[in-house]
């Protein structure tokens, strides 16, 4: 495929988050697994991923939930921050902000939160990029924080490096085109609970369906340069606007999700 560079991940190299190895990195390859001794411990996040889930829709918090083989299941909460004190702490300041404005080469404010769950037997999501579904800003990246162990075997992220220079052709959903994605090397990058995966926002990327007996719980934040504004509040009034009225129903801006959502 031209101008795309191939990558042998084998063993994925984990960097510290301050080390400027990382940047390289990701400058390099579109996406850098980085590891915070300092950030929340793995029951710390999966406390809190249980408060989100139990967090009520009347204080703005949006939920979404799906049909799977094993009845409804919860599958992405979003607009958390605001009302979880220990979440927005840990997503709006310290190393998390630092990383993403490193990353950037800019200063960074958070644009937008999510948490993925993944229960068991929970979809994937289709090979997509992110850049076409986020408003307002041209510079931002996202990354997931691995509440659980991510693995092939339920659903970590896949990744191809080097393909983050342009947005590629799309599909009528606003994934990539099945002619683009048989041409291009995706490998997945394990991560293990605690550990953060970032990415450049035009970096393609897909998840298999959790085929496994746990869950596969994952923070996702994306962080635009501040000099564009903080443009948190326009991004979930576009997104409930664009998404009103929906049918069939929607969770993301693209219609990358390949699960059936219910509620």
């Amino acid at each position: 495929m031209p101008g795309v560079r191939r990558y042998d991940l084998g063993v994925v190299q984990v960097f510290a988050a301050d080390d400027p190895a990382a940047v390289r990195h990701f400058s390099e390859t579109g996406w850098v697994a980085t590891a915070d001794p300092a950030g929340p411990s793995p029951a710390a996040l999966q406390a809190w991923a249980d408060e989100i889930a139990a967090l009520d829709p009347a204080d703005g918090v949006l939920h979404h939930f799906e049909a799977t083989e094993h009845g409804p299941a919860r599958c992405r909460s979003e607009h958390f921050v605001d009302v979880h004190p220990g979440l927005r702490a840990f997503l709006t300041g310290g190393s998390m902000l630092t990383v993403a404005g490193a990353l950037l080469g800019e200063p960074a404010v958070l644009y937008k939160e999510k948490c993925n769950y993944k229960l068991p037997g929970g979809a994937g999501y289709a090979p997509h990029q992110d850049a076409p579904a986020y408003r307002f800003v041209e510079t931002h990246v996202s990354c997931m924080v691995a509440i659980d162990d991510a693995t092939p075997g339920n659903g970590c992220l896949e990744v191809v490096s080097g393909a983050h220079d342009r947005i590629w052709p799309q599909d009528e959903r606003g994934c990539i085109a099945a002619e683009v994605v048989a041409t291009m090397r995706w490998e997945p990058v394990e991560v293990a609970a605690g550990g953060t995966l970032w990415f450049h926002s035009r970096t393609p990327h897909r998840s298999g369906p959790n085929r496994s007996d746990r869950p596969r719980r994952a923070l996702y934040p994306t962080y635009n340069a501040a000099r564009e504004g903080d443009l948190r509040a326009d991004y979930y009034r576009a997104k409930a606007a664009e998404l009103a009225g929906d049918a069939p129903r929607r969770v993301s801006l693209l219609g990358d999700f390949e699960g059936t959502m219910i509620g």
